[in-house]
Formats: C-alpha cells, structure tokens, sequence
C-alpha cells in the first residue's frame, strides 16, 4: 500500500466569497467548486457549511470550510504563528519576487525573501489569519536535497534523544558546503 497523494488541505475561513477572491487576486488560484450542506455526510451532524476548494497547482488542492454556527475562529495559542502555515512552490526566484511586488502592491505585509538553503521563501496572511509561504527551488537544490536525505535519521534520532537542534544541516543557512 502507498498513498498517491494528497487530495486536499482543508483549513477553515471567515468568509468563503473573500477568501475565493483573495486568492484569485492574490496568488491566482482557480476557484474550482464549491460543495453546501446542512449536514456533516461523516458525521451526521447539524452543522451547515461552504466548502470551497481552489486549484494550488500540479493536482494540489487547497480546501477551506465556512462554518457559520460555530464560534469564531481562532487558534492554537500554543503554538507560534509561524509554525502553522500553508506552503506553496512557484517555478523560480523570478515568479517569487513578481509575487512579493504583486501582493505588496495589494496592501499585503510580506516577510522575506528567507533563504533556507535548498529553497527560498517569503511569506505573509491570508484574510482569515493563516500563514502563507511562497517558496520558489535553489539552483543548489539537488545537492541541498540529497545532503539532508543522507542525514535524516541521524537528525531525528539526536533529536528524539536530546531535543535539541542537531547540526548535521548547518550548512542549509550557512552556505558552507562541500560538492
């Protein structure tokens, strides 16, 4: 058995109309359907909702629920702002800076362009609060890919056993690295 793909990413949103246009202004995101009940199918709950999903690229799809009755969103206030976010890849650096300009341009705060070795990345909030990141590939990414591949376990072992930053990737932030 194996997975295929991911399906969808559902978050929740605000407002299902201004987040479909924000990231059909914003990020050029086809608005692909939109899926209305009264009913949770899974759970049989009386809980009315929109669902709306928008075409991330590449098969990928980014979902959102508006729920109406339920109270209003917040998150989890244990858990830094930016760690829970949604990652999107644009084709190169080029795509990413047209980006940071198009969506400064639109009043959107932006933060980077964050160079983290294998790729690079700048990121900024959607309507409903969710973090976004662009993240475009480095001409170096191959070998960043395959340096990290061969020190995975060895990085999660140290961490599972001392949690705290193992060094085996230093190099990723520090552009010290041998080919």
């Amino acid at each position: 058995m194996k997975i295929d793909r991911i399906h969808h990413v559902a978050y929740r949103c605000k407002d299902a109309k201004e987040t479909v246009c924000w990231y059909q202004q914003m990020l050029n995101m086809d608005f692909m359907l939109a899926i209305a009940e009264d009913q949770v199918p899974s759970t049989k709950a009386p809980d009315p909702y929109m669902h709306i999903f928008l075409d991330a690229g590449g098969g990928n799809v980014l979902a959102f629920f508006e729920l109406p009755t339920q109270p209003s969103m917040s998150r989890d206030l244990n858990t830094p702002t930016w760690v829970q976010h949604i990652a999107l890849r644009v084709a190169n650096r080029e795509t990413l800076l047209r980006y940071k300009e198009h969506l400064e341009s639109n009043g959107v705060e932006v933060l980077g362009v964050t160079d983290h070795g294998a790729f690079h990345s700048i990121y900024f909030f959607d309507p409903n609060g969710h973090r976004v990141e662009l993240a475009c590939p480095d001409p170096d990414e191959a070998l960043m890919l395959k340096k990290l591949d061969a020190v995975k376990w060895e990085m999660l072992e140290e961490w599972n056993t001392t949690k705290r930053a193992p060094k085996h990737a230093a190099f990723l932030h520090q552009r010290e690295f041998q080919q």
